[in-house]
Parts: C-alpha cells; sequence; structure tokens
C-alpha cells in the first residue's frame, strides 16, 4: 500500500511539474515590452499596449489591466495606448490576458512612476525659540484655537531604556506648560494627532487602534481601528490624512475613519519612505520623514514632493543628553501664520517662517 501511495504522489508531482512547464511555455509566447515602456515614466507621459508576438500566433483579443483594473481590450493584437495622468505615482504592474488558438494565458509587466517636479530646497528663519517637555517623546503636534495640541510615544527603546507613558496634551506654546495631559493604557504606543470638528483622532503604532476624543474635555467618544501602522496624521478640514511609516498617505473619511483612497510620495527620482508627522499647510502637506532632519512638502493631489527644508541645524540648538532623538513634529498656527516645530525628547520649540 505505502508503494501505491509514494507511485501516486511521484505520479501527481510529475503532472504538475508538466502542467507548470506547459503554462511557462505558452507565457514566454508574448511580451509587453515595447519602446514606449520605460522603467521609469511620468504622469504626463502615456504608453502603448501592443504584445510582441514571438512565434506569430493568431491572437483573438488581448485584455489589459494596470494595477488588476482593466483598462481596455482589443482584437487580435491591436495597440492600446494609455495615458498615465490618471494613475498614481509608484510601481505599475501591467497583464495583459491573451486569449489565442483556443488557449488563454496572461502575461504581466511592469514599470513606475515617478514625480516631474523638482523639488526645490527652502530656506527658513528662527523668529521664536519655546520651551518643550524635555520628557515628549513628540509623535503628534497641531494647533487648535491658539492653543498647542501634543500627542506623545512611550520612549520605548530610548538609551535609557526608561519607558515612559504615551500621552495627549494641551499645552501654552509660549511657556511649554502643560495645561491638560491624559496618559495612554501601558500597552498603546502613541502615535500622530489631529484635531477636526473638535474632535481629537490620535493613532497608535502596532496596535492597530485610534481614539477620538472630545477636544475641550479629552473624553474619550470611540476607538477605531485600521489594517496598518500608525505614524501621522493631519486633516485638510474634510478628511483625515495618516501615514504608516511606508510611501502611502492614506485618505480617511472622519465619520467611519475607513480608508477612501491613498496617494504615494515621490519626488523627480526615488519613493520616499518612512513618511511621519503630517501638517496640513495652504493646502500642502508638511511631513516629518523618520530620522532625517527635513521637511518634505508635499502636493496631495498627486504626491510629489514639491518642496524640501533642510532642519538639520536645529538639533543642535536643544540641550544634548542620552534621550535626544529625531526631528518630529510640525505644527501651523493659524494665527501667527508661521509654523512651529520640535523633536523627540527635546527641550525647545522653534517658531519658524520660510524665506
Amino acid at each position: 500500500m505505502l508503494k501505491v501511495k509514494l507511485f501516486a504522489f511521484i505520479v501527481l508531482g510529475l503532472i504538475s511539474t508538466s502542467c507548470k512547464d506547459d503554462e511557462n511555455a505558452l507565457k514566454n509566447l508574448f511580451s509587453i515590452e515595447n519602446p514606449t515602456i520605460k522603467p521609469i515614466l511620468k504622469l504626463e507621459e502615456s504608453i502603448d499596449l501592443v504584445l510582441q508576438n514571438k512565434e506569430n500566433k493568431t491572437i483573438d483579443s488581448v485584455v489589459y489591466y494596470i494595477n488588476e483594473v482593466k483598462i481596455g481590450s482589443v482584437k487580435g493584437n491591436e495597440k492600446l495606448p494609455f495615458a498615465l495622468n490618471n494613475q498614481k505615482l509608484g510601481n505599475q504592474t501591467i497583464k495583459a490576458l491573451v486569449y489565442f488558438e483556443g488557449k488563454n494565458i496572461d502575461v504581466t509587466s511592469g514599470f513606475s512612476i515617478f514625480s516631474s517636479v523638482e523639488a526645490k530646497v527652502l530656506n527658513f528663519k528662527i523668529l521664536n525659540t519655546y520651551p518643550h517637555d524635555i520628557k515628549a517623546y513628540t509623535q503628534g503636534f497641531e494647533f487648535y484655537r491658539d492653543t498647542l495640541f501634543e500627542g506623545t510615544g512611550n520612549g520605548a527603546g530610548n538609551s535609557t531604556g526608561i519607558k515612559g507613558k504615551s500621552s495627549l496634551r494641551k499645552t501654552d506654546y509660549k511657556t511649554g506648560k502643560v495645561l491638560k495631559l491624559i496618559e495612554l493604557e501601558d500597552r498603546f504606543f502613541g502615535e500622530g494627532i489631529t484635531i477636526l470638528n473638535n474632535k481629537v483622532y490620535q493613532l497608535t503604532w502596532r496596535n492597530k487602534e485610534g481614539c477620538v476624543y472630545n477636544a475641550d474635555t479629552f473624553k474619550k467618544e470611540k476607538t477605531f481601528t485600521y489594517e496598518m501602522e500608525g505614524w501621522g496624521l493631519t486633516n485638510d478640514g474634510e478628511k483625515l490624512y495618516m501615514s504608516d511609516g511606508t510611501e502611502k498617505i492614506y485618505i480617511l473619511n472622519p465619520e467611519t475613519l475607513k480608508v477612501e483612497d491613498y496617494f504615494n510620495v515621490y519626488t523627480n527620482g526615488s519613493k520616499i519612505e518612512s513618511v511621519n508627522e503630517l501638517e496640513w499647510i495652504n493646502g500642502k502637506i508638511w511631513a516629518n520623514i523618520y530620522q532625517k532632519d527635513a521637511i518634505a512638502i508635499i502636493d496631495p493631489k498627486t504626491g510629489s514632493v514639491e518642496n524640501v527644508i533642510n532642519c538639520a541645524e536645529l538639533k543642535g540648538k536643544v540641550t544634548q543628553h542620552p534621550d535626544l532623538d529625531y526631528f518630529n513634529g510640525i505644527a501651523y498656527n493659524p494665527k501667527t501664520k508661521t509654523v512651529f516645530v520640535t523633536g523627540k525628547n527635546w527641550d525647545k520649540t522653534f517658531e519658524i517662517v520660510v524665506e
């Protein structure tokens, strides 16, 4: 009996391998390469979708997909032009479903779309320097009604091994005095915050759970869940924008807290990963990039980085100590029309203007 089972297993394995070989042979009959499909393209460009038919097979029709979305079909092997202007920046996968001689097979290819904008480096001037809680591991930073709100993490993994409490707080930005504070449960590592319609939305890092508070009382109104990590958060007055430590920024409905869309952050030369704390300023998203002393200014319509602010000098202006960590925290004050920036466990906040 054992020999029979072993024989059947071997036969089935051979059949499976043979089928796979046949499928690969069929796939090798066609490819999607042509001069218009370059490895890196821009939104202003277009491509021609047409198959290379290596053995002149009789093709009945071809259905084309980009990122699993059907974009069109052709009879035979006619050319299908496709403009890229409505695509997202980032990696694109092309799939062609080919019907030929009573068979069908799919072949794939790909390319990337980068921004066509060359980011300009902007300079800034420090207007004022204010105190900041040196124990605040800043994750979220935002003004609301001329009061500075801050969300902090617990600082786990710092050089001393001291683990504090994640928090949500209101502060007097001129004195650094904490006006109101609540601490998160120990299981939460607090992340980005934003305030919309008198509600404070706060993310947590890997718990995949956020909280909504009353902005006046800090009373928790509800919780919500998400599939990715929670990093940065901002809003445009209608929608929430959330980062997860990749190049993606997600657009959330503030009522359902569900993801409605997303875009990818790219320059004209690369994707920008580790997008962290976010701030909506005059129709653009200003973003900290984790472990970088710089701010990326992003067009939320496309994800293109339009400007970069080099903030490397700021870290040298704060008290140096073992738990000093990365530049993080951008808050726009609509009353003064200035930007306030700080970092994790920094003892200062800087009020700046772009020159």
